[in-house]
């Protein structure tokens, strides 16, 4: 099979859906269903970001325009990779250790921040490339699609930021971040769609 670069965006938007629906459903799951064991999803999670990361890289190098947009979910795949990792490996132990020792606790809190710094970093990114794609899909005449997709990537890059700097227990709720970023995602998909084959 060979890999032009509409196909590779084509393939980076169904990446990009597909992540954007996993992470609803693994929050609906964290709230309505704690004990179910979610680590299937998320490790699905982390193989979508792991392959996003590479054909969004090959589209990045293939580019003749919107390089910005490209490195952006480029980037932000492998901090979602980082930041999934993290989940996936460290959080069981380091809860598990301030259950057994209350003076670990500090510890355990600074793991779980540091991937979500990791995570609003990449939905910063995918903000942004909301944004590039957005005004691109608007050039070509489509203003709903295009403007909703800048203007919810603006919200996501923005409250994303504010989490990022001021931490999940600042003056903006974490879940308008996540979510404003989820949001993003799935719009940013729609725009690569239409616009795949003219770069």
């Amino acid at each position: 099979m060979e890999f032009t670069q509409s196909r590779t965006v084509e393939i980076v938007a169904v990446l990009l859906l597909l992540a954007a629906i996993s992470q609803p459903i693994y929050t609906a799951l964290y709230l309505g269903a704690p004990d179910f064991n979610r680590q299937f999803l998320w490790g699905l999670e982390g193989l979508l970001f792991v392959l996003l990361a590479t054909f969004a890289g090959s589209a990045l190098v293939m580019a003749k325009r919107y390089t910005l947009g490209f490195s952006a979910i480029a980037f932000s795949a492998v901090l979602n990779v980082v930041q999934v990792g993290v989940g996936l490996t460290q959080f069981g132990p380091f809860r598990s250790a301030a259950e057994s020792n209350a003076d670990l606790s500090d510890i355990a809190s600074s793991v779980v921040a540091f991937s979500f710094f990791g995570y609003n970093a990449a939905k910063i990114l995918l903000g942004l490339a909301a944004v590039v794609f957005g005004v691109a899909k608007m050039n070509e005449g489509n203003k709903v699609l295009g403007g909703a997709t800048v203007l919810i990537g603006a919200v996501a890059f923005v409250a994303n930021a504010l989490v990022m700097m001021f931490g999940l227990q600042g003056f903006l709720p974490s879940p308008v971040a996540g979510g404003s970023g989820v949001l993003a995602t799935f719009l940013l998909a729609l725009c690569l769609f239409g616009i795949s084959s003219e770069d």
